[in-house]
């Protein structure tokens, strides 16, 4: 009995596994069966029963497209160094699909934090149809994740950031007046507008689908990566931009000037190492400064040069074999010329002086009687050699030609105030280039801002690859011009003893001209007072030239940029180890 039970049990598990795959299948088809009449369902509800509601609710869902903003190239100095670079920085967006609900509240909280606009952040938030609003941009990191902290933990949703570069300028506010500045999204001024081509980038784009504020994973994901800005390399040495900037500012404040210009040239190659503007800006904080400060008056303010200009003047005169350094002149105390009198910054009677004499007590009649071998059209056309009248077309906005009258209509009148720098106009960069002519043995060498070469946003192309040399005197008649030029620092003889720096032979002129009223067109009785030049003199490394407009404290040229030329000039000759010559002083006659 108990074997018969066994056998019968055996024989049912059997029948059950042999119909165990029927039974299988059999499920599965239902199943498939019921998926498929839930999805035909649904598809005629879709398509046939409310398309529109179900449409709408998809694109509430919908596709979002952020843009991926570019980091910013850097501007750099002749090392390397950062004068303008991109920081770690964020951008505050927000989800108005999650954010309307509560817009006035969240309002409030970001205007505070973030500075921005109260209402027009309450309309973003509130944003129909949007996915994605801009709070605010280049926030610092630290203060934006403060922000989104304190809304999280307040229970807010739909705030969220992003990655936003922001612009940097390490040193403030040197080299501030080339640099320029950044609005929030475009460049305004300097560098960073002319060459923005070069620093901006390409921005990239992000496309995703999102839903319920989420990005969806396995929905639509399309990026577009950022293409960086390129850097630009100029020719400023941070360090010596520096120290010309703030040995400017202390000359304006001690002699309490409205302005002044500081610049250090490479004799040989025509890179300008520091361009000081004072007063000047911080270029982290454009909005604190006054308008007038924003620029670079050093290529924008045309002004009269004043005896500087004469070293322009003799040295083409010896080059046209009209005179040389010891011819000799008589000196009468005033010079009546047609329409007015000619005298000197100095009261004297008859005196005999040589040209190098001239030159060393920086006379004006001695000069314009000198003169008086050239025609207007012979002044002018070396003059235009030097540079003057034209722009130096370096990468800079705005830059001023200065006026020079031309030598077919100028006057016998004007070419006699020319001749000494007077009814001249020119900007600080064309007359350092132009005094920089005489270091560099006669030859101009076009000044240069930019290593290399940049594209500027006019199309021309400037920098050190492009320079240019042409000769505009001989190299005898610069050195003639160089050792008259030696005597002005001359302790006995001089007008610029405290141009001198110790240790070095110097070469230099001073300037002191009449200043121009824009509002009248008419000299208002300020003056510009000036410091033109370059050591070693036997063989030059560095051209220096030092303006400042209307002093407030009495003094010429020689008591108030030549000290400043001096300190400028020494921190160079310094900084560059650059080796005294040993070479001696000139002994040329200033009397005969």
């Amino acid at each position: 009995m108990p074997h018969q039970t066994t056998n019968g049990t055996r024989q049912r598990l059997e029948e059950a596994r042999r119909g165990a795959p029927q039974f299988r299948l059999r499920f599965g088809l239902v199943v498939i069966a019921m998926v498929l009449s839930f999805f035909g369902a649904r598809l005629v509800q879709l398509q046939g029963i409310d398309p529109k509601s179900y449409a709408a609710m998809a694109a509430a869902e919908g596709v979002v497209e952020v843009s991926l903003p570019a980091e910013r190239g850097d501007i750099l100095d002749r090392f390397g160094l950062p004068l303008a670079d991109s920081i770690h920085g964020k951008m505050v967006v927000a989800d108005p699909v999650m954010t309307g609900a509560d817009a006035p509240q969240l309002a409030t909280l970001l205007s505070q934090r973030l500075q921005v606009d109260y209402f027009k952040t309450l309309g973003r938030l509130r944003e129909e149809s949007s996915r994605f609003e801009y709070i605010a941009r280049r926030v610092p990191s630290t203060l934006a994740g403060d922000v989104l902290t304190e809304l999280s933990e307040a229970g807010f949703q739909g705030i969220t950031l992003r990655d936003d570069p922001i612009r940097d300028y390490p040193a403030d506010d040197v080299a501030a007046n080339l640099l320029g500045f950044m609005g929030t999204d475009e460049a305004l001024a300097g560098f960073e507008r002319t060459f923005d081509a070069q620093l901006a980038g390409t921005d990239g784009t992000a496309r995703y689908q999102s839903g319920g504020g989420n990005r969806i994973p396995l929905g639509e994901n399309t990026v577009v990566p950022a293409k960086n800005g390129a850097s630009l390399t100029t020719t400023i040495d941070l360090d010596l931009q520096w120290f010309t900037q703030r040995v400017l500012t202390q000359t304006l404040q001690q002699y309490r000037a409205t302005s002044g210009v500081a610049i250090v040239m490479d004799s040989r190659t025509g890179e300008l190492m520091a361009l000081a503007d004072a007063p000047t800006f911080n270029a982290n904080k454009p909005l604190a400064a006054d308008e007038e400060d924003l620029g670079s008056r050093a290529i924008k303010d045309p002004y009269e040069p004043g005896s500087v200009e004469k070293v322009l003047t003799v040295s083409s005169l010896i080059d046209a074999g009209k005179v040389t350094p010891r011819t000799k002149l008589r000196i009468p105390p005033s010079l009546p010329r047609q329409d007015r009198v000619i005298g000197d910054w100095f009261d004297h009677g008859n005196i005999r002086l040589t040209l190098a004499g001239v030159i060393a007590k920086s006379s004006n009649i001695g000069t314009v009687l000198a003169a008086d071998a050239f025609s207007p059209v012979d002044l002018v056309g070396y003059l235009q050699k030097f540079g003057l009248g034209q722009r130096t077309d370096i990468g800079m906005r705005g830059e001023s030609p200065g006026i020079l009258t031309p030598g077919d209509v100028m006057t016998s009148q004007t070419k006699d105030r020319v001749a000494f720098g007077q009814s001249v106009s020119v900007n600080a960069v064309q007359m350092a280039a132009a005094v920089n002519t005489i270091a560099n043995g006669g030859v101009r060498v076009s000044p240069s801002l930019i290593k290399g070469s940049a594209t500027a946003e006019d199309g021309t192309v400037v920098g050190t690859d492009v320079s240019t040399t042409s000769r505009v005197v001989s190299e005898r008649a610069a050195r003639q011009t160089t050792k008259m030029m030696e005597l002005v620092v001359d302790d006995e003889v001089g007008v610029a003893p405290g141009a001198q720096v110790p240790g070095y032979l110097v070469a230099g002129k001073t300037g002191t001209a009449q200043r121009v009223a824009p509002a009248c067109g008419c000299y208002d009785g300020s003056t510009t007072v000036s410091f033109g030049g370059f050591a070693p003199a036997d063989d030059p490394r560095f051209t220096v030239y030092v303006v400042i407009h209307a002093p407030q404290v009495d003094g010429g040229g020689g008591s108030i940029t030549g000290p400043a030329f001096s300190r400028i000039m020494g921190y160079a000759l310094s900084r560059y180890r650059v080796a005294p010559t040993g070479a001696k002083p000139s002994r040329l006659p200033v009397e005969w």
